[in-house]
């Protein structure tokens, strides 16, 4: 999910800057549940500022990660620095930012697996997944954002998949797909790979996250790959030892 704190620096992209969405608010939004964990996610409206991050994952505690953005020329103490305070991702935003966005992709994720064990994340569109699945498969550890967003493409996902990268499966309202068939097509290929994410509050989604997001999970994998799907991978990924 993404923590939308005014308290910190908020910057417009594209014309859009989000709506509150606090820690207390996601906590309030999520209570009818047993939530483990989770990741905090930084959007294209956050910049490079780390201090909403590090006030997030203080306040909501254990079993909760950080996803982040950072510039390459980033010093090792500084990565070492939010490895210490709960992040654990590098996140590349080519939606929002741009295919320039990828500049540094092969040279950074290589870098801060080596450092902290990171993986990187990318949130991008499956149509341009062709042109990147080398460089992808290079790297040691991937995530891609939203099930890969789009139809085009959606089979180099599934070969990145084959090959090890994780899958988000988040934000179902922003794809242009059948949520449950691309679903089934993930798990066939590597029942680790999917990770359920709710995408709160779905910044800029045509349509945000419901309920029966979860229900459709459930739905479409059965109680044993559900638990995978909504708890075990993503625990694994993101290094939960209990």
């Amino acid at each position: 999910m993404h923590i939308i704190d005014p308290r910190f620096p908020l910057i417009e992209n594209q014309g859009y800057i989000p709506n509150p969405f606090t820690c207390e608010d996601y906590l309030e939004r999520t209570k009818e549940w047993d939530i483990a964990g989770g990741a905090v996610v930084s959007g294209s409206f956050q910049g490079y500022d780390q201090s909403y991050l590090k006030e997030a994952l203080s306040r909501l505690g254990k079993g909760f990660f950080g996803v982040t953005q950072l510039p390459e020329n980033v010093t090792d103490e500084e990565i070492l620095s939010l490895d210490a305070h709960g992040v654990k991702a590098v996140r590349f935003n080519v939606k929002r930012g741009g295919i320039e966005t990828l500049t540094h992709l092969d040279s950074f994720g290589q870098r801060v697996y080596e450092l902290a064990g990171w993986h990187v994340e990318v949130y991008i569109e499956a149509k341009l997944l062709p042109e990147m699945e080398d460089t992808i498969k290079k790297l040691p550890a991937v995530s891609i954002d939203h099930l890969g967003l789009t139809t085009s493409g959606f089979e180099t996902l599934l070969k990145l998949v084959e090959h090890g990268v994780r899958v988000k499966a988040s934000g179902f309202g922003r794809i242009d797909m059948d949520a449950a068939e691309a679903i089934r097509g993930i798990v066939r290929v590597n029942p680790e790979a999917l990770m359920f994410g709710s995408d709160l509050p779905s910044t800029r989604a045509p349509r945000p996250f419901l309920n029966t997001d979860i229900e459709l999970i459930q739905e479409t994998v059965g109680d044993e790959l559900a638990e995978k799907v909504l708890f075990s991978n993503a625990a694994q990924w993101y290094g939960k030892k209990d």
